[in-house]
């Protein structure tokens, strides 16, 4: 089966407010409805102390509008361990232990909530300035039969580098049979925009989100690197699908502006998606995706269409305040569901589907960097509500549901930490 990609994509008007939250967080960045102006600049949030206790309590949520919805849970958040330093993904083996890739280029393992103090090998030298380093992974989905672990990584230097993907055996130990799968092929200044989220489809295809490249003034062929994210010439600014040797997909999307060289470009038009998340409730991909100042956004990715990035942006420049975009929607571009301004810099984004939290099924949940918190959203494609925020007082860099139902979060400190929503 060929996805086609429509001539002109159907444009969402969708109303996305936040309910007020009883709890630890400080004022939330204002969650907008994607066709209305910006709302009237706020003071960034600021950047609260972690708490030293062993449990930091989350007061729940005023009850929601649905009188429909299931009494929310009363959870807590309690750390697991520290001593990660800047970590940026995980994923659990089969025997319940953790892979954790810190962005200096260390894989860490966790057993019974204990750090192991030797790192683990076979990692390659990565390019670990900026935003770069060491950052995502994920285990095949038949990880027990054939021992894939798959990463993202930034390789080259400040002058020229990219975003890669990999895959190695783990046997316990170590990395063997280091495989670069998929590379952009665009060398790049600077150390900004790498993406670089992995996610597994059911078919066990690949999802990958590559960044545009970077803020201005980083150029590439003459003109603002950012303007790649709508060529689909280049993988910069895209979500990718691969399957797990790298090959392209025989049923990716099929586009009206045929490339001139056959990528694995699955959406486009995004500036740096650090979301993605698949709901096997629902059968969707949902990503989170940074905006510049401003308008970072939640997004329904579907093959074949283009999210706008940046002809189409609620987001500002950083140098002059000015729009980005000389529009905030146009035909031919998908509106996001959920607008923030100001921005929470959300990285990492889960669907919940386990059993501990049952009203909590088919909820997201999103770090935010920025905003030092988890916020649960419940969102279907008509639009999306902030429907609590639990507070971390760290900037939240991934966030996951663990095998056990329970979930989890990093933070991305210097001495980052594992923490886990338990129930009270």
């Amino acid at each position: 089966m060929k996805w086609n990609a429509p001539s002109c994509v159907r444009r969402l008007a969708l109303l996305s407010t936040g309910l007020a939250i009883a709890c630890t967080a400080p004022s939330p960045p204002t969650a907008t409805a994607p066709n209305r102006p910006d709302p009237a600049p706020e003071a960034a949030v600021p950047a609260s102390p972690p708490s030293e206790s062993p449990a930091m309590a989350i007061m729940p949520p005023e009850p929601s509008p649905n009188p429909a919805s299931m009494a929310q849970p009363e959870v807590q958040l309690v750390p697991v361990m520290a001593g990660l330093e800047r970590p940026w993904g995980m994923a659990w083996l089969p025997d319940g232990s953790m892979l954790i890739t810190e962005r200096a280029g260390r894989l860490r393992q966790v057993q019974n909530g204990q750090l192991l103090p030797t790192p683990i090998a076979g990692v390659p030298p990565v390019f670990a300035q900026g935003q770069g380093g060491l950052l995502d992974i994920a285990l095949h989905p038949r990880f027990a039969e054939n021992q894939w672990v798959y990463f993202t990584y930034a390789a080259g230097n400040a002058q020229a580098n990219r975003t890669r993907v990999a895959r190695a055996r783990f046997d316990g130990d170590a990395l063997q049979d280091w495989q670069d799968i998929f590379e952009v092929s665009q060398a790049k200044a600077g150390g900004q925009h790498f993406g670089a989220r992995l996610l597994w489809l059911p078919d066990e295809t690949l999802l990958v989100s590559i960044g545009d490249g970077g803020n201005p003034p980083v150029r590439l062929a003459g003109q603002l690197i950012r303007l790649q994210a709508q060529n689909l010439d280049s993988a910069l600014g895209k979500v990718l699908r691969l399957n797990a040797d790298g090959s392209i997909p025989d049923d990716n999307p099929v586009f009206d502006r045929q490339p001139s060289q056959r990528l694995p470009v699955w959406s486009y038009g995004h500036r740096n998606i650090q979301g993605l998340a698949y709901d096997p409730l629902r059968d969707r991909v949902w990503a989170t995706e940074h905006g510049a100042r401003g308008g970072d956004e939640l997004n329904l990715v579907q093959p074949g269409e283009n999210y706008g990035w940046p002809v189409v942006s609620h987001s500002r420049e950083y140098a002059t305040g000015q729009p980005v975009a000389p529009a905030q929607s146009q035909p031919g571009a998908v509106d996001p569901l959920m607008v923030w301004t100001p921005a929470i810099a959300p990285s990492g984004l889960a669907v919940y589907s386990g059993e501990v939290f049952p009203a909590w099924r088919g909820h997201l949940f999103a770090g935010g960097l920025v905003s030092r918190s988890v916020l649960r959203l419940e969102a279907t494609e008509q639009g999306a509500t902030v429907s609590e925020i639990i507070a971390v007082g760290q900037r939240v860099r991934d966030v996951r549901q663990g095998p056990d139902g329970l979930i989890y979060i990093l933070t991305d400190e210097v001495n980052g930490r594992l923490l886990r929503l338990e129930p009270r």
